[in-house]
């Protein structure tokens, strides 16, 4: 997508069948399944083309907090308050392991690029390593003060990004062994930091409760550029497949869409519900977005989630109302 072409936005698509708020969001590397968590306790499969519920999986005894595809597509994870993460088939949609470890909810989980490794983190401040086949754990990462939400491989699997509660980014350099993991701290978040992530070629973006977005060069330790314009804090981010364009989701319900090597906010997105039929009124929905149609404008209660598909055509965003 040119970041410099006219933007066009229109809601495409509504999923309304959860029965709870929707914490994320995820598209199959093939961008033909969409894959939502939800506060239901519940995992669903969507077709992305048709929007048909494919499946709704069950298992987890608490709100699911995080979703994710390996980057191979064969399988998906996900993670709960209920302190355990779920690695899924995706092609038999079944639950193959179940790890535990962690003492309190599981916030985020990322895939290494080979889909060989897991880590995760959460309310406990620890970070967890894992060997996706056997489900072994492979390393324990401790250094963040507080609460970990947000975590991302980089492109090259050397590192590992994580952001925490006590204001910081933390990269870890997985290259070096056990126990020991060097890692760098970036600073400049004056709140909590809710999400982060890479951009293919290696830059990495960093969402907060202080309603900053900061764009870092990791390899220097340097920040680019801010993003500031949400008025609440920023719950999600993605940058477009491209790299032209980085959106990012807030609680105050607004979608945005920047250039970032500008820091120009592109559009904003505003989105009303709409109930299709008695019971619809009262579950939570989950949005599509198409960026080549055109601008509708409305009210959103609270965007916990954003998401580029693969191709970079859609956006999507989840929301509590």
């Amino acid at each position: 997508m040119n970041s410099r072409a006219p933007l066009f936005v229109g809601k495409v698509k509504f999923f309304g069948r959860h029965r709870g708020e929707v914490n994320c969001s995820a598209f199959s590397p093939d961008g033909q399944t969409l894959l939502t968590a939800s506060d239901d306790g519940c995992v669903y499969g969507w077709e992305t083309k048709s929007g048909q519920l494919l499946w709704r999986l069950g298992g987890h005894t608490g709100p699911v907090k995080f979703c994710r595809f390996s980057p191979d597509g064969c399988l998906f994870a996900s993670s709960s308050c209920d302190r355990t993460i779920r690695l899924w088939d995706l092609s038999r949609a079944k639950c193959l392991r179940v790890l535990k470890g962690h003492q309190r909810s599981v916030e985020t989980l990322s895939f290494s690029p080979d889909s060989r490794q897991l880590a995760s983190g959460g309310w406990d401040k620890q970070v967890m390593l894992w060997e996706v086949q056997s489900g072994h754990k492979l390393r324990h990462l401790e250094g963040h003060h507080d609460s970990i939400q947000s975590s991302d491989f980089s492109p090259s699997e050397n590192s590992l990004a994580t952001g925490s509660w006590d204001s910081t980014v933390r990269i870890w350099d997985l290259r070096v062994g056990t126990p020991v993991v060097f890692h760098q701290e970036l600073e400049g978040h004056s709140g909590n930091i809710s999400c982060l992530c890479y951009s293919p070629s290696g830059l990495l973006a960093s969402g907060s409760w202080d309603k900053n977005i900061h764009i870092w060069n990791p390899n220097i330790s340097s920040l680019i550029v801010q993003l500031k314009g949400h008025v609440t804090w920023v719950n999600s981010i993605a940058f477009s497949p491209d790299e032209g364009q980085l959106a990012s989701a807030s609680y105050s319900g607004t979608i945005k869409v920047w250039d970032y090597k500008t820091g120009k906010c592109l559009e904003t997105l505003k989105v009303r519900p709409v109930a299709t039929g008695p019971s619809e009124g009262s579950r939570k929905d989950f949005r599509t977005w198409s960026l080549v149609l055109c601008f509708w404008q409305g009210v959103l209660d609270v965007a916990h989630t954003c998401a580029y598909t693969p191709q970079g055509r859609l956006l999507v965003s989840g929301t509590a109302v």
